[in-house]
């Protein structure tokens, strides 16, 4: 159900040609949204409208919303690249139950930047066209302070050894053949935190994830759930995975025992296999290589998959996202029975960890991935937050070795809120 479900009037919306900053992240005001990888991406500031919405069709609201204001919004973009005119930013819960629920808000200011091209996206519900310069749009802003200090608590391993062990002896009896379980470490800090320190770092530790903060969710996720680019769409699916040593000879044969662990290959194959379906029934042809590749990460290696396809109609990144989300990566397989027994053996709200988060234009295209290695603030309590990791659990699973797992994936979230 939907909480705000209209916009005041038709959006004017303006995109220019600026000079490129130097750091992205460095413009970002306080609160303000990121989308950063590889030094290049969006960051945005202001909010002109948003929905909020909960339930089983909070994506289907967002989408029908976002479709209206689309239709009628007066665009003039001088740069024409991914991420120009207008735009919308989003992020939504895990699970259809979850009091998160999502939400799709749209900015005032975008600044972007990707290859040669950089840009200042003006939005406005007023019908006012007036441009104003960078340095403008940027006025008042002020630099982050110092990090302030975080207590992180370390997690209850017991309880996390006893849900592996139940889901295995499910898994054991037929019951399904993977489920994904959650941890969630609460932290807290002396001061609200001010994300921007925390994006600063995580992007210079992980370039090739993607540094994202929507509505209070922030983190460097290395997984892409869906990207919509003038009707090729693209998946990066990530399942199995490894910590490595820190020595290159070493983690070069841990790399190649990842790539033949059949434990692993297992895990993989289900994430796969729950993508290509989905893609399956909205393209006519769709690519999966013959067998992973392993991603190197600072923290952890996974086995990596990009599962590729042309879009036989007009999809919307947002129609895609809601069929391909819970993916086996996240939740398990069978879908529907893995996310029974996370309910039952968690017991916890994931929020928005492990659901859709990212953007998209008027065309419909966008870019979204999974709100992984990433943290929730409290809305009500800036001081407070969640940090959380999952692990695939099949039948070889143990409960030491994926609680290894998961601390190797809660390793970003620490690291940068100890900046």
């Amino acid at each position: 159900m939907s909480v705000q479900a209209a916009t005041p009037g038709p959006l004017t919306v303006r995109t220019i040609e600026v000079d490129p900053p130097s750091d992205l992240l460095a413009v970002l005001p306080h609160g303000g949204m990121s989308w950063v990888r590889r030094g290049e991406g969006m960051v945005a500031w202001g909010e002109v409208a948003r929905l909020d919405t909960t339930g089983a069709s909070r994506i289907d609201e967002a989408d029908a919303w976002w479709r209206r204001i689309s239709r009628h919004a007066v665009v003039r973009d001088d740069v024409q690249a991914p991420g120009t005119g207008l735009i919308a930013f989003g992020s939504f819960a895990f699970a259809d139950s979850s009091a998160a629920g999502g939400a799709l808000v749209i900015p005032r200011y975008v600044l972007g930047v990707r290859g040669d091209d950089a840009w200042l996206t003006v939005i406005s519900e007023d019908g006012h066209s007036a441009v104003p310069t960078l340095a403008e749009a940027t006025a008042g802003v002020t630099p982050a302070g110092p990090m302030p200090h975080v207590s992180i608590e370390p997690g209850d391993r017991a309880a996390w050894g006893e849900a592996v062990t139940h889901a295995v002896t499910r898994i054991g009896a037929g019951e399904l053949d993977k489920v994904v379980l959650a941890r969630a470490v609460h932290a807290t800090a002396n001061s609200p935190i001010d994300v921007r320190p925390v994006l600063t770092r995580l992007a210079q530790d992980y370039e090739t994830c993607w540094t994202f903060h929507v509505d209070g969710l922030v983190g460097a996720t290395p997984e892409l759930l869906a990207r919509v680019d003038h009707g090729l769409v693209t998946s990066r699916v990530l399942a199995g995975t490894i910590r490595p040593t820190g020595d290159e000879t070493a983690d070069l044969a841990h790399a190649a025992a990842l790539a033949r662990s059949s434990k692993d290959l297992e895990e993989h194959e289900y994430a796969v296999q729950s993508v290509t379906q989905v893609l399956t029934t909205h393209c006519g042809s769709v690519n999966v290589p013959d067998a992973p590749s392993v991603l190197h990460l600072p923290n952890v290696m996974h086995l990596a998959t990009d599962v590729t396809g042309v879009l036989s109609h007009n999809a919307s990144a947002l129609e895609l996202i809601r069929e391909l989300h819970p993916s086996a990566a996240v939740c398990g397989t069978p879908t529907l029975t893995a996310a029974s027994v996370i309910d039952e053996l968690e017991g916890l709200d994931r929020g928005r960890y492990a659901g859709p988060v990212g953007w998209i234009n008027a065309a419909g295209d966008g870019e979204w991935c999974i709100g992984l290695r990433s943290a929730e603030i409290n809305t009500n309590d800036p001081t407070r937050l969640r940090l959380f990791a999952g692990c695939g659990i099949v039948a070889a699973s143990e409960p030491d070795s994926e609680w290894a797992e998961s601390e190797a994936k809660l390793e970003p979230m620490r690291r940068a809120l100890s900046a």
